[in-house]
C-alpha cells in the first residue's frame, strides 16, 4: 500500500524525469513557461550562441508587461530606448523560435500572471516555471508554479526540464470568517507578518481550511502571489469546483469530452489523509483587520488601527537595527498612528491586485466621491481584457469621475521599470506586493494594502480604515 502523499509530493512525483542524487535533486519536467521582455533576453541569446532551438515552443507564452508604458493612449512606440530594444528583441526571438507572443497592441496583452490564467493556459496539476518570482500565483488554480533565473530559463527553453531540489512542505490552515472590508490581501499580509519574510524559505506552502474554500479564485490568486514574500518557493491550493467553473469559460482550456476527462483527473489533486507536513501553521481570521505595512519589507505590517512600532522594544539587536533603518527610510517615528499618515500617491495595479474583482471593490469605495486634491491616484488594470471588461461594466467611468487616472495594462508602478515612477519622498498607498527601498522609485515610500484600502486612502488623502470610511460615507 502506498504511503499518503501531500499534494506537493504529487506534483513533483508526477513530473520527475529521473532522480539526480540522494540530496533531493531531480530532473523535473515543466508543462508550461511564460516569458517576458525583461528576464528572457539573455536566455534567448544563450540559445542563439549555442545554436540550439526551443524544444517545445508550443508550451511557451511570451508577453510584454514590465517595461511598456501604461499611458491612457497605447502606442507601439516607446520613448525609452532600452525598453524599446527589449520589446523588439522579444519580438525577434518569438518570431525566430516559433513562440506565441502577446505584444503591446494585442488585445490579450497584460501582466503575465493575469494573462495566463484568463486565457486558460494554466490548468490544475501543471508544473509551471517562469522568470518572475510571482509565478506562485498559479497555485490558486491547483497548479504548481515557481520563479526561475535567466540561466534556468535557457535550460528550460532548450530541454523542457529543470534541475530541481525538492522543498520541505508547509500547510497553512486558515479558518474564521472575514469581516466587512477584510480581504485575501489582508490574510496573506497577516501570515507574512506572523511567520516573517523568511518564515517559509525552503518550503512549498499548501493553503487549506474553510476560509480558503470560501474565497473566489481571484482572491486565492492574491494569496498565492504574495506567499513568495514569506520566502516560499511555491504556494498552491487543491483545485475545487470554483476553479473548474472559473476555467471552463476560458478560451484555451480543453473542450467537450477532453474537458470531462480532465476534470475527473483534477479531482484527484488533493493531499491524502494522513500525509505529514514538515510544518503546520494555523491562522484564524475572525478578528483580522485591514493590514498596512509601515516598513520596507512585507512582514513589517500591522493592522491599520495600530501604530508604528518602537525598535527599542525589539530585543534582537539585528532586528532592532533593521527596524531603525526601515523607519528612517520611511520617515516615520515610533508610536505614530498608521491611520492618518498623509499620502501623495495611490496606486492600484500589479499581478497581485489588478483583476476585475479588485476593480469592482475599488469602484464600490470611490463611487460618487473625489480623490483628495493633493493625491495623484492611478489605476492600471492587470490586462487589456480586464480593462475592456471594466469599461463595459461602467467601472472605468466611476474611476474617471472620481479623479483617478485610468491607464493601460502593465506592471507599471509596482517596480518603477517604466514611465510610472515615484520621486524621492513620495508616499504611496499601493496594492502591490513589495515595499522594498526604491521599489517604486529611488527614495519613494510604499505602504502595501488591499485595493479597497488604497481607494479609501486616495479619497481621504491619508491612510484610513476602509471600514470606518464606508461608515463615514
Amino acid at each position: 500500500m502506498n504511503s499518503p502523499r501531500t499534494l506537493y509530493q504529487k506534483y513533483i512525483d508526477s513530473h520527475t524525469v529521473c532522480p539526480l542524487d540522494d540530496q533531493g535533486h531531480v530532473l523535473l519536467y515543466i508543462d508550461r513557461q511564460v516569458a517576458n521582455e525583461y528576464t528572457s533576453p539573455q536566455a534567448f541569446s544563450g540559445l542563439r550562441e549555442a545554436g540550439r532551438q526551443v524544444w517545445r515552443p508550443g508550451t511557451t507564452l511570451a508577453v510584454v508587461d514590465h517595461v511598456n508604458p501604461t499611458a491612457p493612449e497605447r502606442l507601439a512606440t516607446m520613448a525609452d530606448a532600452g525598453g524599446a530594444q527589449q520589446v523588439s528583441y522579444l519580438q525577434e526571438n518569438c518570431r525566430d523560435f516559433g513562440i506565441e507572443l502577446f505584444d503591446v497592441l494585442d488585445k490579450r496583452q497584460g501582466i503575465e500572471h493575469v494573462v495566463a490564467p484568463e486565457q486558460g493556459l494554466i490548468l490544475p496539476g501543471m508544473v509551471v516555471a517562469a522568470g518572475d518570482s510571482h509565478t506562485t500565483t498559479y497555485g490558486a488554480l491547483g497548479a504548481f508554479g515557481f520563479g526561475i533565473g535567466t540561466s534556468e530559463i535557457e535550460h528550460l527553453l532548450a530541454s523542457q526540464t529543470l534541475v530541481y531540489k525538492r522543498l520541505k512542505s508547509m500547510r497553512v490552515t486558515v479558518s474564521g470568517r472575514l469581516g466587512m472590508g477584510v480581504t485575501s490581501k489582508d490574510i496573506i499580509m497577516a501570515l507574512i507578518e506572523k511567520i516573517g519574510a523568511s518564515g517559509a524559505t525552503g518550503y512549498a506552502i499548501e493553503f487549506a481550511g474553510p476560509t480558503i474554500t470560501d474565497l473566489s479564485v481571484e482572491a486565492r490568486m492574491t494569496i498565492c502571489n504574495m506567499a513568495v514574500e514569506a520566502g516560499a518557493r511555491g504556494a498552491f491550493m487543491a483545485p475545487d469546483d470554483k476553479v473548474f467553473a472559473y476555467l471552463q469559460t476560458k478560451p484555451r482550456v480543453p473542450q467537450g469530452e477532453m474537458w470531462k476527462r480532465a476534470v475527473a483527473q483534477w479531482q484527484a489533486l488533493y493531499t491524502d489523509e494522513g500525509a505529514v507536513f514538515d510544518r503546520e501553521v494555523v491562522l484564524n481570521v475572525d478578528d483580522l483587520e485591514p493590514m498596512v505595512t509601515w516598513g520596507t519589507s512585507p512582514d513589517q505590517a500591522s493592522p491599520v488601527s495600530g501604530r508604528v512600532p518602537d525598535p527599542a522594544s525589539q530585543a534582537d539587536l539585528i532586528l532592532r537595527q533593521v527596524m531603525q533603518r526601515a523607519l528612517h527610510y520611511m520617515g516615520l517615528e515610533p508610536g505614530t498612528p498608521l491611520s492618518g499618515l498623509v499620502i501623495s500617491h495611490a496606486f492600484i495595479g500589479s499581478c497581485t491586485n489588478a483583476r476585475i474583482e479588485d476593480l469592482r471593490d475599488v469602484a464600490r469605495v470611490v463611487r460618487g466621491k473625489r480623490v483628495a486634491s493633493h493625491v495623484r491616484a492611478i489605476i492600471v488594470p492587470g490586462s487589456t481584457m480586464v480593462r475592456a471588461q471594466a469599461e463595459e461594466e461602467g467601472l472605468a467611468a466611476v474611476f474617471l469621475d472620481a479623479g483617478f487616472e485610468w491607464r493601460q495594462s502593465g506592471c507599471s508602478m509596482c517596480l518603477a521599470m517604466n514611465d510610472d515612477v515615484l520621486a524621492p519622498g513620495d508616499r504611496c498607498a499601493s496594492s502591490t506586493n513589495r515595499n522594498f527601498e526604491g521599489r517604486q522609485g529611488a527614495g519613494a515610500r510604499t505602504h502595501l494594502m488591499s485595493p479597497a484600502m488604497v481607494a479609501a486612502a486616495a479619497i481621504s488623502g491619508h491612510l484610513i480604515d476602509v471600514r470606518s470610511f464606508a461608515v463615514e460615507a
